[in-house]
């Protein structure tokens, strides 16, 4: 199972209630106050981890808990404070937290199934907590409450049998959508059956699901493509694209989601135009796809592979896309035979590492 997208509730550790405690000991008279402070309760912490790929731990586990904080005892003995609770997510997880007014219709519906594992809410709706983009990194996503104060606190020259003391604080809690956005440094866009997977089978050693019909794959697939002087970079095999993407049709906002972060786009078309459709007005579709979805894509750096070119009409095609984009990079291929893999990752090489040395788009 490959989960994407999930919301969750989150609860962090109450702290510990102070204590009330007079010192009462043999030979020791006028005692005092000796109320101990309670613990602070525990945290709710995410943790990046590079060998997490998806997000299911938390359809079988959607509520998350932190240990509550231990009251204070006697003898100013502090209150132990409560465990954090750390849950591991993948390297590209965006963390949103859900406004009160979208949680009402989310709590009142009759879910047969754990209700925060069925995302009905959009992104866009909500407030944007972190975006964790970096290997080994922790985000408080709950903070505990702090402990109560003791009745040794209290004390004074007016007040010296304090029975004051005051309550631990309650920890922070919430519902949060969690949204990954695969990391790559390149992406494979293109249209169902424009034979991506197998590229990305070729020029690396991922095995992603290849069949002669569309929509093989449903989830994102990256795959490590090495290159001279043991320089390496990370592909993603995009799911493929409808028109309409931008509006959701289909499982639009699920694919374009991966696109975001990937550093150069790779339009993989099908240059004998096999389906009935033409390259040219592919690419052309593919990129305001693209741009509708997030203007920022419509700037990235972009390349071009044509693929089936051992098919009748590859090659007036192709001549077709090397007049009208002369200034891009276009190399043929036939992933399927292996033809032109050879020059593809020389490209590939070039762009990524010569003229993309920089951090990962956001």
């Amino acid at each position: 199972m490959f989960v994407d997208q999930i919301r969750i509730q989150a609860k962090a550790g109450n702290g510990g209630d102070g204590c009330v405690s007079f010192r009462r000991e043999k030979f020791v008279p006028k005692g005092g106050p000796d109320g101990g402070d309670g613990g602070k309760g525990g945290d709710i912490v995410l943790r990046t981890d590079i060998h997490k790929d998806n997000l299911v731990d938390f359809y079988y586990q959607p509520i998350l808990r932190a240990k509550r904080g231990a009251h204070g005892l006697g003898k100013n003995m502090y209150g132990k404070a409560g465990a954090d609770s750390i849950y591991k997510v993948p390297v590209g997880t965006v963390v949103y937290r859900i406004p009160p007014q979208k949680l009402e219709p989310m709590l009142t519906e009759d879910d047969r199934g754990p209700a925060p594992t069925k995302v009905r809410i959009d992104p866009a709706d909500c407030q944007l907590v972190a975006d964790l983009t970096e290997k080994d990194q922790d985000f408080i996503l709950c903070r505990g409450g702090a402990g109560g104060k003791g009745n040794t606190h209290f004390k004074s020259s007016r007040n010296r049998v304090p029975r004051q003391y005051t309550e631990g604080e309650s920890g922070e809690d919430g519902f949060f959508l969690l949204e990954l956005r695969t990391i790559a440094d390149a992406g494979l866009v293109g249209y169902p059956n424009a034979g991506k997977s197998t590229l990305l089978s070729k020029i690396s050693a991922a095995h992603p699901k290849i069949a002669p019909y569309p929509f093989t794959t449903l989830n994102p697939m990256i795959g490590v493509v090495e290159f001279p002087g043991y320089a390496r970079a990370s592909v993603a095999d995009i799911p493929g694209l409808v028109d309409g993407a931008h509006r959701n049709v289909g499982l639009g906002h699920d694919f374009l989601r991966h696109i975001v972060r990937c550093k150069l786009l790779v339009f993989v078309l099908d240059a004998a135009g096999s389906e009935g459709r033409a390259p040219l007005a592919d690419l052309g579709s593919l990129r305001r796809e693209l741009g509708l979805y997030d203007p920022k894509l419509s700037e990235r750096p972009w390349m071009i592979v044509a693929n089936k070119m051992d098919l009748p009409g590859a090659e007036e095609n192709l001549r077709l896309l090397q007049n009208r984009f002369a200034d891009k990079a276009i190399v043929p291929v036939a992933a399927e035979r292996e033809d032109g893999i050879a020059e593809l990752k020389d490209v590939l090489g070039r762009l990524l590492i010569e003229e993309l040395r920089e951090v990962p788009p956001k």
